[in-house]
């Protein structure tokens, strides 16, 4: 089974709405001053992309991601001149050396092959003195949202955990991703949890997202058999913590951390 990021719409119901809640707090931290040229590198659907433009004042900003749907959904979401998307690599940014400003990433550089190779573009296209921030879930610990479902799927079948986020990927845990920044060679390296509430308004409304095929997740779900697939959502109904007005309210930590390009 391969990680799916191919359509839009379902990935802003299933992640897109909490991601830009946390974006919103990572720009505010990251600080850059208006009129700078920025490259947002992993764009996906453009939820980033689309609060620096209305929060930053950009005098440019290109957006780039692997997933050609991704980008025509970004692409549509911000007609502004000022932003230009193009489908392409994080381990081979289609950029001059030192041609921007602030280079941002979020929830991307885990899917990434070779982060290294990725944070080493992403130094390279940067200006000395530019800003370079990073963002990724807590996958293992402060996602709840996928923390039960991955407790609960790895219960009714020990072959899911094989596909869970929280041990694929190690660079989300506490402290790895200021380590591979620092290592890298970045300067003046911080590093922040930012946590935001996710509130699904009933059960339906988180479980109807992992029907999506947008995701490990979606994708491990929509692997399933019928009997298997409706086991699962059993389980997690009676796991998940519903409150009396059916509303389900969850902790969602991200890890950022920025640095300036030397």
């Amino acid at each position: 089974m391969n990680d799916s990021w191919q359509s839009g719409n379902p990935y802003e119901r299933f992640m897109g709405r909490w991601s830009r809640l946390v974006a919103q707090r990572f720009l505010a931290w990251l600080a850059v001053p208006p009129t700078r040229s920025w490259v947002d590198v992993g764009c996906g659907t453009g939820a980033l992309t689309t609060l620096i433009l209305e929060k930053h004042q950009p005098v440019n900003i290109m957006g780039i991601d692997t997933s050609p749907e991704f980008i025509s959904h970004a692409q549509q979401l911000n007609p502004d001149p000022v932003a230009h998307f193009e489908v392409g690599s994080a381990q081979s940014l289609p950029l001059d050396t030192n041609s921007v400003d602030a280079v941002v990433s979020g929830i991307m550089l885990n899917f990434v092959p070779d982060p290294d190779t990725a944070v080493s573009e992403m130094m390279r296209v940067t200006k000395p003195g530019g800003t370079i921030g990073i963002f990724l879930w807590d996958y293992a610990e402060g996602m709840e949202m996928l923390r039960y479902f991955w407790d609960a799927a790895v219960a009714l079948d020990p072959n899911a955990t094989e596909f869970d986020e929280g041990l694929r990927f190690p660079l989300c845990q506490e402290g790895q991703l200021e380590k591979l920044m620092r290592d890298m060679g970045l300067e003046q390296v911080e590093a922040e949890a930012i946590e935001v509430t996710t509130i699904f308004q009933n059960f339906d409304d988180y479980w109807k997202p992992f029907l999506g095929q947008v995701g490990p997740a979606p994708a491990y779900t929509m692997s399933l058999g019928e009997a298997d697939r409706q086991n699962l959502k059993h389980k997690l109904r009676q796991s998940l913590p519903i409150a009396k007005d059916g509303t389900i309210s969850l902790l969602a930590r991200a890890w950022a951390v920025k640095g300036i390009s030397a």
